[in-house]
C-alpha cells in the first residue's frame, strides 16, 4: 500500500486541510445521498407543518433525522433508554453525524457551535430541529445564549450539549467546558442529567471532524464513503444534578461517567487529543525532549 492510499495518511491530510480527491463513484454516492435527503424533506416537512395545525409536538423531525442518519451511512445501535422529557443530555462529540443520530433516537434539541450553522445541508437540518447555536469567540453573547438554552429546554423537554466544545477523534476526551451548563445553576425543577457516550468503533478516527478540515470537506468525505458504519449510542444512567454543587461538579460527574464507558468500549485507555483547539484553549501535551 502506498502512503497516499494509507487511511492514516489520508486522515492526517484531511485534518491538515488537504482533502484527498473524490472519485467518480464517490461523487455519485454524494449525489444519491443528497437526493435521498431532499426526498425525505419533501415528505416530512409538509407532514410536519400539517401535523402542527392540530398538535403542538410533531414526530416528523425525529423521523427525518433518523432517516438522514442512515443516508449519511450510520447504522445506529442504541444502548440504554433516553429520557423523553425534563432531561439535559451531556455527550462526547466526534462528528456532525452525532447530531442527526442522537436526535433521531431521542428527539432532543441541541447546543452546537456556530460554525455548524454555516455548514451546507447539515446547518439547515440542525435549524429544523431548533438547535441553539453558540459562538465560542463571542463571550459577550453568553447571557443571550443561556436564555436561548433555557427556552429550548422548556420548549423541547430535552436538550443536548457537547461540553468539549469541538469534535474529536473518538479516542480522546477533552476537558469539559461549563459555560453552557449555567442553565443548571440552579437546576430547573425535575430536570435530570443523562450522560451520553458515542462510540464509532474502528471508524471513529476516520469519521472524526478534526484539525482544520472544513465542514464542507468533512461532509463530502463522509457522504462519499462506500457502505455503512456502525455507531453505538450509550444513554447512561441519569442523575440528579442538585447534589453536585453547580455546573463544574455536574461537568466532572458527567465526564467521569462518559470516560468510564468510552474506555470500556475501546478496551484501552484514552489518549491525548493530538490537535490544537484554540477556541477552547486546548493544547495537546508535547513530548518531553530527550535527556542529553
Amino acid at each position: 500500500m502506498t502512503a497516499r492510499a494509507d487511511p492514516a495518511f489520508l486522515r492526517a491530510e484531511a485534518a491538515a486541510g488537504r482533502p484527498a480527491p473524490i472519485s467518480v463513484a464517490g461523487w455519485v454516492r454524494i449525489v444519491l445521498r443528497v437526493l435521498g435527503l431532499v426526498l425525505a424533506l419533501l415528505v416530512c416537512v409538509p407532514l410536519h407543518y400539517l401535523y402542527r395545525t392540530v398538535h403542538y409536538g410533531s414526530p416528523f423531525p425525529k423521523w427525518f433525522l433518523w432517516t438522514a442518519t442512515r443516508l449519511a451511512g450510520a447504522r445506529v445501535t442504541r444502548h440504554g433508554v433516553p429520557l423523553r422529557r425534563d432531561v439535559f443530555f451531556i455527550s462526547n462529540h466526534v462528528s456532525w453525524v452525532d447530531i442527526l443520530a442522537i436526535a433521531g433516537e431521542s428527539g432532543t434539541a441541541f447546543v452546537a457551535k456556530a460554525e455548524l450553522e454555516r455548514a451546507p445541508i447539515v446547518g439547515w437540518l440542525s435549524k429544523l430541529n431548533r438547535t441553539v447555536f453558540v459562538s465560542r469567540e463571542n463571550r459577550m453573547a453568553v447571557a443571550a445564549q443561556i436564555n436561548a438554552l433555557k427556552e429550548a429546554l422548556a420548549d423541547n423537554w430535552s436538550v443536548t450539549v457537547f461540553p468539549e466544545g469541538t469534535t474529536t477523534d473518538g479516542q480522546s476526551l477533552l476537558p469539559f467546558k461549563t459555560a453552557m451548563l449555567r442553565v443548571l445553576e440552579p437546576p430547573p425543577p425535575g430536570v435530570l442529567v443523562q450522560p451520553v457516550m458515542l462510540d464509532y468503533g474502528e471508524i471513529a478516527e476516520w469519521i472524526g471532524w478534526t484539525g482544520v478540515e472544513s465542514g464542507l470537506d468533512n461532509a463530502k468525505r463522509v457522504l462519499a464513503r462506500r457502505g455503512s458504519f456502525r455507531l453505538h449510542i450509550h444513554f447512561l444512567d441519569p442523575f440528579d444534578p442538585e447534589p453536585h454543587g453547580g455546573r463544574k461538579g455536574i461537568a466532572t460527574e458527567s465526564r467521569r461517567r462518559i470516560e468510564q464507558a468510552l474506555v470500556g468500549a475501546l478496551g484501552k485507555p484514552l489518549r491525548p487529543f493530538a490537535h490544537d483547539v484554540a477556541p477552547v484553549r486546548y493544547v495537546p501535551p508535547r513530548p518531553e525532549p530527550p535527556m542529553g
